[in-house]
């Protein structure tokens, strides 16, 4: 298992960007979190090399893949996946609390579609996905950070839009979810520009909720405090 996998920090040999679109504030594990962490990250985990991965031998099939980036508690792509078997799901988190969840949820619902890191998801994008790879990739709920002086944090940027798009397969699909609606508009303002990506719902447009996309806990908690929330459709063109 490597320094990534079992909680110690990212270091700059691991990657090289200065800005990050997170922060690593450690909760505890409970103790299921902590034994699935050494006992199934072997199993389901795929640990960071920096090279070019084959990702259908995580599988071993081959299937279309959905990418799930910052997926939290896991609550989401553990019900995804367990409802679209035909396909292959990779999830990438950073919170060790999250990862180790997820690894005893795979194995308690005896799940063979999913496989997550706990890194950098776009170190992951650059240095192990393939162009044109992807069947679909999400981004549900990301950190918006607010604050002006924060906007350079935000994982929806200009360059991190152009490598999601180059990773997607033509006709595939990038499905944000934001209930900031500065964020939203922060969104607008990248994809509708880049060239790789035609939003389905026209320019500043937002579509309805997919029936099969559940409800997560931030959007529940925006919800509750009278937040719109936006789902953001974009095909690879």
């Amino acid at each position: 298992m490597t320094a990534q996998a079992t909680g110690k920090p990212f270091t700059e040999t691991a990657g090289h960007r200065e800005i990050r679109s997170f922060v690593l504030r450690e909760g505890r594990l409970t103790p299921s979190q902590e034994r699935a962490m050494q006992e199934l990250w072997p199993k389901y985990g795929v640990d960071y090399a920096g090279a070019p991965r084959d990702l259908h031998a995580l599988f071993g099939r081959s299937a279309p893949l959905v990418l799930e980036i910052g997926f939290g508690n896991g609550d989401a792509l553990l019900q995804t996946a367990a409802a679209d078997p035909a396909r292959d799901y990779l999830g990438i988190e950073v919170h060790m609390p999250g990862v180790g969840r997820v690894l005893a949820g795979i194995e308690r619902a005896g799940l063979r579609n999913v496989r997550v890191y706990r890194f950098d998801a776009i170190e992951v994008l650059r240095n192990e996905i393939a162009a044109g790879s992807l069947d679909e990739v999400r981004i549900w709920f990301p950190d918006p950070w607010h604050k002006k002086r924060h906007h350079k944090r935000r994982l929806v940027n200009a360059e991190n839009a152009a490598l999601i798009a180059e990773r997607l397969r033509p006709g595939g699909l990038l499905h944000l979810a934001t209930d900031w609606a500065p964020y939203a508009e922060h969104m607008w303002d990248v994809l509708d520009v880049q060239p790789l990506l035609r939003n389905r719902a026209g320019p500043r447009g937002a579509s309805p909720k997919p029936d099969w996309r559940p409800l997560t806990r931030f959007e529940q908690r925006g919800v509750g405090l009278g937040h719109e929330v936006f789902d953001l459709l974009y095909e690879r063109i």
